[in-house]
């Protein structure tokens, strides 16, 4: 096996040669692979078991953990880094195979990181970040959260994002640091309503309030806990304002409000419960001098 001094100087008198002498280099890389054929095959081999083990392991993890119910980003992560893992090791076993020694590498690397680390600080505050909602779980996938002013359903967490779907389906990636540290509203999988039905001063608001109760309570997307309720919310310049509070799941918080005002308004027809429009009084008054100039004529 060739010697890792005797390797790392091949590879540099290699990358000289191939700026000055393409053809040149090109005929030690061949001499080069036809004298380490065997050691190539071994760390492709290598590499191709990793590749596979890696997969297969990492797709029993998934299965076991989704049995003991354990939330879905902590399963990607957690198999995320065991594929990582063992590719990685399958990686080192292979450069191995091909006379490359880490130690050299490792103590160069320290060096690089430091430089490195001052440019990447934001990308770890997001990993860092996304770590702390994963394991913290503030909220989960499918819940309805609002988060620096937005509101939308988690559908992803990442390590540096997560994802939010809005009502209008467009997409929202929020950067995970911009996320700790902030007011966080989370409104779980259900949604509260609240509609608005104004009834005239001359009807009967018990009976009304009734009704309103009564049709939103039999609504199929109205959840019966926390139960709806009904209230007189004020007294508008043309009507009594009844507020009806019901809460759905969150795919049906659009559709259960367009059902159950069409079926208080069918409702409030049958019964003639009236529903005023607004409306003005107009006095026209005439003035004095006016009236006074019309009497001479």
């Amino acid at each position: 096996m060739p010697s890792p001094t005797n390797t790392l100087t091949s590879a540099i008198d290699a990358a000289t040669n191939a700026v000055h002498n393409p053809v040149l280099a090109a005929h030690e890389g061949l001499s080069w692979v036809e004298a380490n054929r065997v050691h190539l095959i071994d760390a492709a081999a290598t590499l191709a078991l990793g590749l596979l083990l890696s997969t297969w392991i990492g797709r029993a993890a998934s299965r076991a953990m989704e049995r003991r119910n354990l939330d879905q980003p902590i399963r990607s992560l957690l198999v995320r880094v065991t594929r990582l893992l063992i590719f990685g090791l399958a990686l080192i076993m292979a450069l191995d195979n091909l006379g490359f020694k880490f130690t050299a590498l490792i103590a160069g690397a320290g060096v690089v990181g430091v430089g490195v680390g001052f440019g990447m600080q934001s990308m770890v505050s997001n990993v860092v970040a996304g770590l702390t909602l994963i394991f913290t779980r503030p909220f989960r996938i499918g819940e309805y959260v609002e988060i620096l002013g937005v509101r939308g359903v988690v559908t992803q967490i990442n390590l540096m994002t997560t994802t939010l779907l809005r009502g209008d389906l467009s997409t929202l990636i929020i950067p995970n640091q911009k996320i700790i540290g902030e007011v966080l509203h989370n409104f779980g999988t259900s949604r509260q309503f609240e509609l608005s039905i104004g009834v005239s001063y001359q009807a009967d608001l018990t009976r009304a309030q009734a009704v309103a109760l009564e049709l939103t309570a039999a609504n199929k997307r109205v959840l019966q806990q926390p139960a709806p309720s009904v209230s007189i919310g004020k007294l508008a310049d043309s009507s009594v304002v009844i507020n009806v509070n019901a809460w759905v799941k969150l795919d049906d918080f659009g559709p259960a409000q367009s059902e159950i005002y069409q079926a208080i308004v069918e409702r409030f027809r049958q019964q003639q419960i009236d529903i005023p429009f607004p409306q003005r009084e107009i006095r026209v008054l005439q003035h004095p001098a006016s009236s006074q100039s019309e009497s001479w004529r």
